[in-house]
């Protein structure tokens, strides 16, 4: 590990001896200078991790010397070290973004502490991170073996995002690689489970069902409708539970999290089908049946979710009942800034429902723009650049008006993705589907041990295009490419983030009710 180097300057630096043989007592290097000028140039020249300031030293002042060093070196922790008290010096000092303020006498432990809070602190937050992964992380593998229930996985799957988004913190490389093999591992596992389990789902009798797309409205959402307060959903396209998990902290500047679920996106873990199973409140095939109309095939031209609204009216009357609503599809910054400053009038019906496709959008931008795939290069910068534009949203701006309103608020998607690296082959005639992640077609040719094939699309209740189609899934970081082409098409799509195929990322989808803060 590099040693850590601080520069102290003061014009009396041999009374300071003790305090810097303390110091590298402690394994620390220190440099010292005599006065302003000089402690800037060595800031330059030798480019320490932190720097000890005089405030009054001869010629150029501790005051002058930080601002020449924040202006070039703005992330440079700084502590000011004066013998006065004067409130007027320290507020200069503080608004020149100094890291800490001491008076002399100082003590060595003073010193020490302010080191290990403004350097040495990443260090040490490794350290504890690191150790407590190492702890959990047999524990974890015992749960995901052992796993048995939705239940079971979905408590995995929180752990896993926990220690992911702690070991972002940490620096310790080797940790992270350690993580990402135990979530391949667990979504190995998971496919298994979901190969085994999946079909049983759709059998007469409950058989451990979880929470699907298309039981969530009438299981969740329905009967908040009937507690006399308005409700407002705001599903966002594509979002991943570690996505929410990286908003959480701005959203709960205006609401309490009331209840945290994770509920289960049918397969495909698409669009088209998971979110018109919410709407509609009924599978694919169902949809198909009973509302031929409102069901668009995959190789029909056009959106595939057109009718959403339409399906959310039927769902609804179907449920007992058709209470005033609100829809709207925020596909852009105009409409969702105009939604944020009309929030008052447009939740006067009972249930407001608002999808947000920004996220979808930012994964499709990924694969096809070379700058996005450097801002979103793994899934921790992924979850950065989600947070990023929540941070600067219209949402985030509407989230703050509705925080004013008496209305129960709820966050959730449709479906995650997954950053894919390696390439099966599948071969399909003409009518084979073009997503990576699931095919449909009646001429299917591929390694059934790759892949979660199931031959009988109805008993799943997904539609079928032709009379002999059947459906395979992608399953953890696998993705479909034709021999035609393939290294072409493999390099293009490889480490790009996907979705609907079997994973944890997919499959295992946030359902937040909050409430506004009082």
């Amino acid at each position: 590990m590099k040693q850590i180097t601080i520069l102290w300057a003061d014009d009396e630096i041999d009374l300071l001896k003790p305090n810097i043989l303390f110091l590298e007592s402690k394994g620390y290097k220190v440099v010292t200078a005599t006065n302003g000028q000089d402690a800037v140039d060595m800031v330059r020249s030798q480019s320490p991790d932190m720097v000890f300031l005089d405030e009054y030293m001869p010629g150029k002042s501790g005051l002058e010397a930080l601002e020449e060093i924040k202006s070039s070196f703005p992330s440079l922790p700084v502590v000011m070290i004066t013998k006065s008290e004067e409130e007027n010096i320290m507020e200069e000092a503080i608004g020149a973004k100094i890291s800490d303020y001491l008076i002399k006498p100082v003590h060595p432990k003073q010193i020490l502490l302010a080191v290990k809070k403004n350097v040495d602190n990443r260090r040490l937050i490794t350290k504890k991170i690191t150790s407590s992964y190492q702890s959990e992380f047999g524990r974890l593998g015992l749960s995901i073996n052992s796993a048995a229930t939705f239940n079971d996985w979905a408590d995995v799957y929180r752990r896993l995002v926990f220690w992911e988004m702690e070991l972002e913190s940490s620096d310790d490389p080797g940790m992270n690689e350690v993580i990402v093999h135990q979530k391949q591992e667990a979504n190995s596992e998971f496919a298994k489970f979901i190969k085994t389990e999946y079909p049983l789902w759709f059998e007469s009798g409950d058989n451990g069902r979880p929470v699907l797309s298309h039981t969530l409205f009438p299981s969740r959402i329905y009967p908040m409708l009937s507690q006399s307060r308005k409700v407002v959903i705001i599903l966002i396209d594509n979002l991943r539970f570690d996505q929410w998990r990286a908003i959480l902290p701005d959203v709960s500047e205006y609401f309490q999290v009331e209840k945290e679920e994770l509920y289960c996106s049918i397969l495909p873990t698409a669009t088209q089908f998971a979110r018109n199973a919410i709407f509609g409140g009924l599978m694919p095939w169902d949809i198909e049946k009973l509302y031929p109309r409102l069901w668009i095939n995959e190789d029909d031209e056009g959106s595939k979710n057109p009718h959403e609204e339409e399906l959310l009216s039927n769902m609804l009357r179907r449920l007992g009942g058709e209470p005033r609503f609100y829809y709207e599809k925020v596909l852009n910054k105009s409409n969702g800034k105009k939604l944020s400053e009309d929030i008052a009038s447009v939740i006067t019906n009972p249930l407001t429902v608002l999808v947000y496709n920004f996220v979808d959008m930012l994964s499709h931008a990924r694969t096809e723009m070379d700058v996005i795939k450097e801002l979103a290069d793994d899934d921790a910068a992924y979850r950065s650049l989600t947070r990023s534009w929540f941070r600067h949203s219209y949402l985030l701006d509407l989230l703050r008006e509705l925080s004013g309103e008496n209305a129960r608020v709820i966050i959730t998607s449709d479906h995650g993705s997954v950053k894919v690296d390696n390439p099966i082959k599948v071969i399909g005639d003409r009518s084979t589907t073009t997503n990576l992640r699931y095919k449909q077609g009646k001429n299917l040719n591929y390694n059934p041990r790759q892949v979660f094939e199931v031959r009988s699309p109805s008993k799943v209740h997904l539609p079928r295009t032709n009379v002999s189609s059947a459906y395979i899934f992608a399953t953890g970081r696998d993705f479909f490419a034709y021999p035609n082409n393939y290294n072409y098409y493999v390099n293009y799509y490889k480490n790009t983030f996907q979705h609907g195929g079997v994973s944890l990322e997919e499959m295992l989808v946030p359902f937040i009710t909050l409430e506004p803060r009082k």
